[in-house]
């Protein structure tokens, strides 16, 4: 059968000598076809189904909730996560209806590729300079998204590879919750990078001083070389342990 496709709308095929059509409403009523819209109202995205000209039906597709999505949200608000936003393709109810289950902020539905990009750009002018914009997607049309965002997370079992390789963390396991545990391990982990600098500057500074006034000798070099390194060594090793007791939450 010769198939002609329609990004962000649907498909066109020959089959045994007959015209079906298979994608949006917009897909199928800009070929004329008139569909019916009580299909979007079943808590879905509708494809609606066409053969030589005149509808067929429709299906309905929906995604599941994965079980530790509201949880994920939770923690994330925990953390000082101010504004949640839900993106998705399906139908406005069907949106709505997922983001009252998970209590998210604000929820964007019917998006296309593009579309989505264009709402990103939206909530980075209205978050201001100073701001991060996170995406956590898996799908082929969650990838102009998550290039576009400041932090684009993906779902490495499920997610797409274009999804993957335009994002910049990876979820290995497709639990939304362990986006919580990322933000806290990367948190410490920069908290400690930063005590590490300090230390290591201020007392390097503290020894020079002490030289140049003649009040420190070849053994306090040593220490703010060595001693210094070996110490900041020992405190970096405090983000593996942090690590765990992130995991075991």
């Amino acid at each position: 059968a010769a198939v002609e496709e329609s990004p962000g709308g649907g498909v066109r095929a020959l089959v045994d000598g007959r015209t079906v059509l298979a994608g949006n409403r917009r897909f199928l009523a800009a070929a004329g076809v008139p569909v019916l819209e009580e299909a979007a109202l079943a808590g879905g995205a509708a494809v609606y189904l066409a053969v030589d000209g005149r509808s067929a039906g429709h299906i309905i597709i929906s995604d599941e909730v994965k079980p530790d999505s509201a949880a994920a949200l939770g923690e994330l608000r925990a953390l000082g996560i101010g504004r949640i936003a839900l993106f998705t393709g399906d139908s406005r109810a069907a949106g709505e209806a997922i983001g009252r289950e998970l209590g998210a902020d604000q929820v964007y539905a019917e998006l296309l590729p593009q579309d989505k990009v264009s709402k990103l750009e939206e909530l980075a002018l209205e978050q201001g300079p100073g701001g991060t914009l996170a995406f956590v997607g898996d799908g082929v049309n969650d990838a102009p998204a998550l290039a576009r965002s400041d932090v684009g997370v993906a779902m490495g079992g499920l997610g797409s590879d274009a999804a993957i390789e335009a994002a910049d963390v990876v979820l290995m396991t497709d639990e939304p919750s362990k986006l919580a545990e990322a933000i806290r391990i990367s948190r410490n982990t920069r908290r400690i990078v930063w005590q590490n600098i300090f230390f290591a500057l201020g007392i390097k500074a503290v020894i020079l001083s002490l030289g140049a006034l003649g009040m420190a000798g070849m053994w306090a070099a040593v220490f703010g070389d060595v001693g210094v390194a070996l110490i900041a060594i020992l405190n970096a090793m405090r983000a593996l342990w942090a690590g765990g007791r992130a995991r075991r939450r």
